[in-house]
């Protein structure tokens, strides 16, 4: 299974990139246009869809991993500028021992207990900045088969948008606390790491968070 990762570099110039951009859902629905249609009840997940938005110093770019080759045709002729290429050769050289750069742009929270939340009316599911984000985010690597050298985290604004039910109609909130992790890791599981990079990492994978990429740290960051 080929797994491509797509950089779309979008024009300020244009009237839909600019809308996608204030809304993680239209930006979801965008990107899902670019794979073909009626494929079941979670198409994200059947095409293995993970993406996020980078600041660069020319504007926001986006990263976008899926295990099909998205139609890259299906954009706009305005929207910008977009270039897919496989990852198959970076994951055929993980092994044990090989230090590497990362980045995952995630949610980061917790679901106290049903007692917990009675007693201290905390709702399902809580947020996590700070320390508690970090302490999440070590947790996570170390599911994915990494020992963390190195961290820096950033908090960033949240993933909103508005997205109706397919049922009723009814309009729904999004709304997810996202946080970016960079740093350095040694990695201890290539299996658990590949895993990892294609299933995602976290909650609000369709609105831009979950998407771990990674570097061999004597190059450049993806």
């Amino acid at each position: 299974m080929t797994i491509h990762l797509t950089r779309i570099v979008p024009d300020p110039r244009s009237s839909d990139a600019r809308r996608d951009a204030r809304s993680a859902v239209d930006t979801h629905r965008r990107l899902m246009s670019l794979f073909p249609q009626h494929t079941g009840l979670d198409p994200r997940a059947h095409f293995g869809v993970l993406y996020r938005t980078d600041d660069t110093p020319t504007g926001p770019h986006l990263l976008l991993q899926s295990t099909h080759q998205p139609d890259l045709t299906q954009l706009p002729p305005t929207y910008g500028t977009a270039l897919t290429r496989p990852l198959d050769p970076l994951l055929d050289a993980l092994r044990p021992g090989l230090t590497i750069r990362f980045r995952c742009v995630a949610s980061p929270v917790r679901k106290p207990g049903a007692t917990t939340r009675a007693l201290y009316n905390l709702p399902a599911v809580v947020a996590l900045n700070g320390a508690a984000a970090d302490e999440w985010w070590l947790r996570q690597a170390d599911k994915a088969g990494l020992k963390v050298l190195s961290l820096h985290s950033t908090p960033l604004d949240a993933a909103r948008g508005t997205r109706s039910s397919h049922n009723d109609g009814h309009k729904q909130r999004i709304n997810h606390q996202r946080a970016r992790f960079d740093g350095t890791a040694a990695i201890i599981d290539p299996n658990q790491l590949h895993t990892a990079i294609t299933t995602g990492i976290g909650r609000g994978k369709a609105y831009g968070c979950g998407l771990l990429t990674i570097a061999p740290t004597r190059t450049t960051h993806p």
